[in-house]
This record gives C-alpha cells, structure tokens and sequence, in this order.
C-alpha cells in the first residue's frame, strides 16, 4: 500500500529535497508552505505520485488545524510527518539580538512544530502507526555566539523529540531527530534578511552538507523496519567539528 508523508517548509532547502527524494520512492505526499506559487510547481513536477499541496502558516494555530482537518481522503491517514519548517534570524549577541527575530523563531521552531505534532497525532495513534521526524540542528546541542535563541528553539526540538517518544511508547510510533550541521541552502540567505552575499561566505571554503544529503538521511529513517527507531542523527560535513571551549585570557 503506498504511503503519504507530509512536509512542512516543502518549497525549498531540506524541505523540498526532501519532497523530491519521497516522490521519486513513490510515496503520496502532502507538502504545505508559504508560498502558493512554489508550491503550484511542485505540484506539476511530481507526476507520479498523488500529491496534496496547501499553503500554511505553520505559526498560526487555526490555519494548522483547518489544514489538517480539511485533508482531502486520499491524504488523510498521514504515514510520515516531517517537521522541516524553520529558520534562523540574525547572528547578533543576545544584549543586541532583535526580539521580532526571536519571536519568529520560537513561534515558527517550537509552536510551529507542536501544532503540526498536536493536529496528526490522534490519527497516527488510532492507527497504531506513523513517524514523526523533526528537523533539528546540532545547534540545539553546541553553542556558538549568536546562536541563542535559535540554539535553544532546537534543543526544545531535541528535548520534545524525546518526551514524544515516552508518550508514545506502546503506541507503535516512531519519532526521530534529525540535527544538521553546516548546510548549504537558502537558511543562510533567510538568517541574515536576504543579505546574500553574508551568506555566501558562510560556506566560503568549505565543502557543507546538501539539502539531497539530507533528504537521503531523512528517507533512510522513514525507510528502516517498523520495529526501528533511530532517536537522535547528528550529521556534520567532514570540514565541521566541535569548536573548542572559549577562554579569555584577560579575566
């Protein structure tokens, strides 16, 4: 029987490599986004699945709901939810940091994550089956300076990650937590407010992970025994590493 997984921030980055990577497996997708206009192509590309589009606000609680709600039939019994939508704003220190920025991001890394958990869960459980994977980030695990809020957006990833899987034990659900290093898609772009050429040398002298890098990951979770839970799948490119403990030498 074929399966559906729904995607979150399926219109670019991990998201939609993700989405070309379930349809070329030959799984039904629902994939939503903010915008309409990438979300028509996806429609159009991938004609050999049933493929649902709807455009979201994952932020806004009602728009998630009615979302869910309204799934057409043929997507209604949701396989695999992917929590891919989120973002990073600025790399300012804290006392500096704006707090429109932090806000985006709490509601879009944590409320978002948690209305589309909330909205599937019940049918995953009343099924006795389903996969939710969340797309975290090693920064959830490894400060950096001016990573705060964002680090801590996605240590709640981890840390929801793990309650689910105590809630759900039993249930036949399975919950995994993908956490990405230094990857090279529009993340940057949206982290410092379209200034491209900031994000461009981000990567500058180095080799980062793609987004199909990722999808390839993330379809390798989805694709293991029902008996198989990965929990937790940190993965760097081989030209990151741990940054050493800061010290100053002056205090």
């Amino acid at each position: 029987m074929t399966k559906t997984a729904f995607i979150t921030g399926a219109t670019s980055g991990f998201g939609k490599a993700c989405a070309e990577m379930f349809a070329e497996k030959g799984w039904n997708l629902v994939l939503s986004g903010r915008r309409s206009d990438r979300l028509e192509d996806l429609q159009k590309a991938f004609t050999n699945v049933a493929v649902h589009t709807v455009k979201c606000d994952v932020r806004n609680r009602t728009e998630v709901e009615g979302m869910v709600k309204n799934l057409p039939d043929s997507h209604s019994d949701i396989d695999l939810l992917l929590n891919n939508a989120g973002l990073a704003l600025g790399l300012n220190p804290a006392q500096n940091a704006d707090l429109d920025d932090w806000d985006t991001m709490v509601d879009t890394n944590i409320k978002g994550l948690m209305y589309m958990t909330r909205a599937l869960l019940p049918n995953m459980v009343s099924r006795g089956k389903g996969h939710i994977i969340n797309m975290g980030s090693i920064a959830g695990s490894w400060p950096y300076p001016g990573g705060n809020a964002y680090g801590a957006t996605k240590a709640f990833v981890e840390q929801f990650s793990n309650n689910l899987r105590a809630d759900l034990h039993g249930t036949g659900i399975r919950v995994s937590n993908v956490e990405p290093g230094l990857a090279e898609s529009e993340f940057s772009v949206v982290r410092f407010h379209g200034d491209k050429q900031k994000a461009d040398a981000v990567y500058e002298g180095t080799q980062p992970l793609t987004p199909k890098d990722i999808a390839e990951i993330v379809y390798w979770l989805a694709d293991r025994p029902a008996h198989v839970n990965i929990n937790r799948l940190e993965v760097m490119p081989v030209c990151q590493s741990w940054a050493p403990f800061a010290i100053d030498r002056k205090l």
